[in-house]
């Protein structure tokens, strides 16, 4: 009795760790994306998970200790579990790496599984009771040296989750003791916004026929629009730690508790710290200014504390293995089960099928919209701030706009709809500091991390829609990110046609807190400069 208890529980460990692999995966993957990109409490991440992996545990050692014995009913209970294994594990791996198998697999193995149990069922005889007895130990001598890993995963599980218990406490900021108008007259505002994923062709060159994008097109009356800048990256995971750091990277990665990061040069073949000390915001810092950030998608606060005045970021997407960062502890034990079944086929950001599914991946897109804007709004306004960087969560799709009715909405919008909502909140953000008389003052820099990635990432999505395929001439990529730089006082709008590689945008700040750049003549001048230069390493 005992040694069947044990070989039960070892090999119910073994199914457990196939089956579930998506929920426990993403946590202790060497990666550390899923803790990294978290913005609720470990607690919330890391207990559901492991309830949820020992429940499962749990439940496959009763049914394998039951299925251990000669009756007919036992042998068809494990039949029934060996003969939909295949099928649970290839959800299971592809929900953990994001890998998208085609369509016709999964129902095709899920069919497969259950003709192959009915006819197991209609089949048996009890002269093939031996023959399955075999069978059986075999396949669980297999489970148990799955089981060998699943320990592994349990104890990494542990680990991980105790590294990353502060997970999102907040930090010391560096907090300048701002004084009323302190040295606004000493240097002129910046504000630095990024639109997630904003083209250059979809924005001014070859733009969607009834589109129509008013504050881009005034901005560009009085802007310099590059028509030719290269992305420090097509993630933006990778790209704002190289636009920070004026460093060329190609790899990133976080530590386990969510805070260190390390970054890889390309251009030297090897692996530095992130340096928070050894960024645009430590220049500005230099230079006497008092820095604010709000945005999205990247844990700031944590990775940047020390150099930061003001800052607030969130991203309340599903993480890998459909925990939500704004959900209870108690709440994200059912949101696996609630949202898995809808989500087959997992994108990074977890753009789903049918309404519903749009409704859970849209609405939390939404609310990072309006909590961003709220956050940035707060820094405009107040103009002791004068070093503002805002990520905006859009145009990235999955769609949170009706651009005919100009309203947020969870369905039936595109990454069009949502270009014309990065448009209005461009023209709010104006309409802000008009109100204020800080706009002509300012020195204001807009750009997209990365371009649209159509073929890359999107047109391959069951989502993807006509209106999309036409925009994108039949989803071909082009990698160039909008990029418009507003100098203060400037009146008349100038192009940059050469080449610019965007991961020199923190010599760029810096040349304008230098008042090196003054004028559109003195930013071609600066841009002609840096193009007889190599990329920075």
């Amino acid at each position: 009795m005992k040694r069947r208890l044990v070989r039960s529980t070892a090999a119910a460990l073994g199914v457990t760790t196939l089956c579930c692999l998506w929920i426990v995966g993403p946590l202790v993957a060497p990666s550390h994306n899923a803790i990294y990109h978290w913005s609720g409490t470990a607690s919330a991440l890391f207990i559901p998970s492991v309830f949820e992996f020992t429940f499962v545990w749990f439940l496959f050692a009763c049914l394998l200790f039951f299925a251990q014995g000669a009756r007919r009913e036992a042998i068809t209970l494990w039949a029934g579990i060996s003969l939909f294994l295949p099928w649970a594990t290839l959800k299971s791996v592809a929900l953990f790496v994001t890998w998208h198998p085609p369509h016709w697999i999964s129902p095709s193995l899920l069919g497969l599984s259950t003709i192959l149990f009915m006819s197991f069922c209609m089949c048996y005889r009890s002269v093939h009771r031996a023959t399955l007895e075999r069978l059986r130990t075999l396949t669980l001598d297999a489970l148990c040296i799955v089981a060998i890993w699943g320990s592994v995963v349990l104890v990494q599980l542990a680990w991980f989750g105790w590294q990353a218990r502060g997970l999102n406490v907040p930090l010391p900021l560096h907090r300048t003791m701002i004084s009323p108008n302190q040295e606004m007259v000493c240097h002129p505002r910046i504000i630095w916004i990024v639109l997630d994923e904003l083209s250059y062709q979809q924005t001014y060159e070859h733009r969607f026929h009834n589109l129509n994008l008013p504050a881009f097109d005034q901005l560009a009356k009085q802007s310099t629009v590059f028509t030719g800048v290269v992305p420090a990256g097509i993630m933006t995971e990778i790209a704002m730690p190289s636009l920070l750091a004026g460093l060329a990277v190609d790899q990133i990665h976080p530590s386990s508790d969510g805070v260190r990061l390390k970054i890889h040069n390309p251009l030297t073949k090897r692996w530095l710290d992130f340096d928070q000390h050894d960024t645009v915001f430590s220049d500005a810092l230099a230079a006497r200014y008092h820095t604010a950030i709000a945005g999205w998608y990247n844990p700031y606060c944590r990775t940047l504390p020390e150099v930061l005045d003001s800052c607030y970021w969130t991203l309340g997407l599903p993480a890998p293995n459909k925990m939500l960062p704004r959900a209870s502890t108690a709440d994200n034990i059912f949101n696996p089960l609630l949202l898995s079944s809808s989500v087959m086929d997992h994108l990074p950001f977890a753009i789903v099928h049918g309404n519903n599914a749009e409704d859970t991946a849209n609405k939390p897109h939404i609310l990072d919209y309006q909590l961003i804007s709220d956050s940035a709004d707060q820094l405009l306004r107040d103009p002791a701030f004068d070093f503002i960087l805002i990520h905006m969560s859009v145009p990235h799709p999955g769609g949170i706009y009706n651009r005919t009715k100009h309203i947020l909405t969870t369905r039936n919008s595109t990454y069009i709809d949502n270009l014309a909502l990065a448009d209005a909140y461009l023209g709010h953000v104006r309409s802000l500091l008009e109100a204020k008389g800080q706009w002509d003052s300012s020195a204001i820099v807009i750009m997209g991390d990365h371009s649209w990635r159509t073929e890359l990432l999107w047109a391959a999505n069951a989502d993807w829609t006509p209106e999309e395929q036409e925009a994108s001439n039949g989803g071909r990529f082009d990698d160039r990110p909008g990029y418009i730089v507003k100098l203060p006082k400037q009146k008349v709008g100038t192009t940059i046609d050469i080449r610019f590689p965007a991961v020199n945008t923190r010599s760029l700040l810096d040349a304008i807190m230098a008042k090196q750049i003054v004028s559109p003549q003195d930013l071609a001048s600066w841009v002609t400069l840096q193009g007889q230069k190599r990329m920075p390493n």
